[in-house]
């Protein structure tokens, strides 16, 4: 396995032969307003990607783990071949056929992609009725011979999804959305450094990745905030916290 921060929550991953992008917001900087009720108004995404665009033009699939702007945008929508195989959860689908994508598969429950096994987790995009109002987000498992379980989480918040998906997996990686992404009322919508802290203490045999920082106005929760955070409570062991453009294997 090897794995690519490209910037928030989009990834590059080598995994059992095939090449993933995952969740693509390919944008330039200052492309997009705001986020509607947030604490700033800064425009997004805050951060240039760390190359050009075609970099990530070609892979074998896109998985989008839900529809929000910062998970697939309209560059990605515009650039990215209508040849190229969509991976998504149930209920988006229609979404990407109206866009011009010829081979859309939604993934209800497991998926097998040439070899590479998905398998669709649950999630919580915040409480009450901002998560309601977030809508149905996913997260997968992927596994193939040779290589490590990886869990992608997607946005959600620490919930018993995800613990769920943790007692089942054992997953050796786990890849979260942190951020503490939020509006100017109401809790988290993503992980913030206390959920961060929670996976960890929860399950210590997973190795955590922690994305979706300093990209986005109302993810308010920064990288330096993260690691102060993680060397407080002595798991700057567990936790990988990489810069855009940056690999890991």
């Amino acid at each position: 396995m090897k794995l690519q921060l490209v910037r928030h929550a989009t990834l590059w991953l080598n995994y059992g032969g095939l090449q993933f992008l995952i969740d693509p917001m390919l944008g330039e900087a200052g492309a997009y307003p705001p986020i509607t009720n947030s604490a700033n108004d800064k425009r997004n995404p805050l951060v240039p990607l760390p190359l050009s665009v075609d970099h990530w033009l070609n892979p074998d699939a896109v998985i989008v783990t839900h529809l929000h702007n910062d998970h697939w945008d309209p560059e990605a929508v515009e650039k990215l071949p209508k040849s190229t195989p969509i991976l998504c959860q149930l209920g988006d689908d229609s979404v990407f056929h109206s866009a011009g994508f010829e081979q859309v598969i939604p993934i209800v429950d497991q998926l097998n992609r040439l070899g590479v096994i998905l398998t669709r987790t649950g999630g919580r995009h915040g409480e009450g009725e901002i998560g309601q109002l977030m809508g149905n987000v996913s997260g997968f498992i992927l596994q193939a011979d040779g290589e490590p379980t990886l869990y992608i989480a997607g946005d959600t918040i620490w919930c018993p999804e995800v613990r769920s998906a943790v007692d089942t997996y054992h997953p050796d990686m786990t890849i979260v959305n942190a951020g503490g992404a939020r509006f100017t009322v109401g809790d988290p919508i993503t992980m913030d450094d206390h959920d961060v802290v929670s996976l960890c203490r929860y399950a210590p045999d997973t190795n955590v990745i922690a994305v979706h920082m300093d990209a986005i106005n109302h993810c308010l929760v920064t990288r330096s905030d993260l690691l102060r955070r993680l060397e407080l409570e002595k798991l700057t062991h567990q936790v990988l916290i990489p810069e855009d453009g940056q690999w890991i294997e």
